[in-house]
């Protein structure tokens, strides 16, 4: 019977290491379909290689810095590293080493959040950043930063033995990779054409069909990315959790579409997208301790902040074209602030402590990144030329197109030209923007 509870317990957690493995399709699509045509081929570069940079440098030495031994409920440590690979230990493939689940099982479940924080950055950047600098970074990030920020809680290091709660990684993994972000968007500026004077221009994403497609595969992979960290099958505590997980989802959709517009006059779906997921990343960090109330007043909240947040950021003129510092940065802060405000462990104490968190993760992951994208910048450069920006990187990074359209299928505009015999027609091809 020990046995037979140890295989559903396993099997379950390898089923939700595939649902947090599909959220990088989730995070393509997205990407893609909130950007400009031109960079298409660009963003599912990135968001292709990301997954293999993070499970690689995971398992060289992320796995072993996330979880280097520390001394549950009484280490104070901020670091520490049990050695480069994977080594399986005595009895790592049975219930010996956890109830849950064996030892590869852990590595490959940790290693797909690990590859996670790599692509929030991506998209936050995405549309004028140079790919080897990019690469360069994601390898840095998911090496060092996010696993040695991951072991003060997850690997029982300082902030766990405080009493710091992050069931799922509303800060470990989201605003930590939010962090990454804000450090590459200031220091690589804004698109060409964002901003003129006071005035913001709406530079549209080319598909948003593909954004919708990729919001509703992430919905499904966070099934994995919360259920999952309940590590193992038990049937009360993951079906709670993907109770909870889900009604903050739809009350934060619900949330942005009226408040955007309430605010713009308009049912925008692009915020729509964001407030669901503003809403996912706002119930991550507690999804364990809330009740149904609970989840439904993060969810709301998340979904109107993310709105003002998309707004704010814009007038700051820092420019996120797929809204990842609203959703990841702002949303992830305020969910973990959330286990405090709300649920089974809300009090001033736990609050104190939760922003104790909040500010120590993230004064490391923005001060690395900072660092790591300036010196990049200092040497190889980290934007592209503004021919290259303005022409699209799909041609000068790629060379080539992730849509081949035939000459019939271009868009076109017309130009007449007056004669002594009439108007004469001239058609040109237009840019796919």
């Amino acid at each position: 019977m020990e046995q037979a509870v140890f295989t559903v317990n396993n099997v379950w957690m390898m089923v939700a290491t595939a649902l947090v493995f599909i959220m990088h399709l989730g995070f393509a699509a997205l990407e893609s379909g909130l950007t400009r045509a031109k960079n298409t081929t660009n963003v599912l570069f990135k968001n292709t290689l990301i997954p293999g940079i993070g499970l690689l440098t995971y398992a060289l030495v992320g796995f072993n810095l996330m979880y280097p031994g520390f001394a549950s409920g009484t280490s104070m440590d901020f670091f520490g590293f049990s050695g480069f690979g994977l080594t399986l230990p005595e009895g790592g493939e049975t219930n010996a080493y956890n109830a849950g689940y064996t030892y590869w099982t852990d590595f490959l479940f940790q290693g797909m959040f690990a590859a996670t924080c790599a692509t929030i950055v991506s998209g936050a950047v995405a549309e004028r950043i140079k790919l080897h600098s990019f690469m360069i970074f994601s390898v840095l990030f998911v090496a060092i930063t996010y696993p040695i920020i991951g072991s003060w809680k997850w690997g029982l290091g300082w902030l766990n033995t405080l009493g710091f709660l992050d069931f799922a990684g509303s800060t470990l993994v989201h605003s930590v990779g939010g962090w990454g972000a804000l450090a590459g968007i200031l220091l690589l500026g804004a698109r060409i054409g964002k901003y003129e004077g006071k005035k913001v221009n709406t530079i549209a994403g080319h598909s948003m069909p593909l954004a919708v497609l990729g919001t509703f595969m992430l919905w499904l992979g966070w099934f994995g990315f919360n259920g999952g960290s309940v590590l193992s099958a038990d049937p009360g505590a993951v079906s709670r959790v993907l109770v909870t997980t889900s009604l903050a989802a739809a009350a934060g959709g619900l949330a942005a579409a009226f408040t955007i517009m309430f605010t713009a006059k308009k049912y925008d779906l692009g915020m729509v997208l964001n407030g669901i997921l503003a809403g996912l990343v706002g119930i991550t960090a507690g999804a364990d301790v809330m009740g149904v109330l609970d989840s439904v007043l993060i969810g709301l909240i998340s979904g109107v902040i993310v709105v003002f947040s998309v707004l704010a950021f814009d007038k700051l003129k820092i420019d996120d074209p797929v809204g990842a510092l609203s959703v990841h940065l702002v949303c992830g802060i305020f969910g973990t602030l959330a286990v405090g405000i709300f649920g089974a462990k809300a009090g001033l104490n736990q609050l104190m402590i939760q922003a104790l968190g909040v500010v120590a993760c993230g004064a490391a992951a923005f001060g690395s990144a900072f660092l790591f994208f300036f010196v990049l910048k200092k040497t190889m450069g980290i934007r592209v030329t503004p021919e290259e920006e303005i022409e699209g990187l799909d041609h000068h990074e790629h060379g080539m197109s992730a849509y081949v359209l035939h000459h019939a299928e271009v868009p076109s505009k017309v130009e007449v030209t007056a004669s002594a015999n009439g108007a004469i027609t001239k058609e040109k091809p237009v840019a796919v923007q």
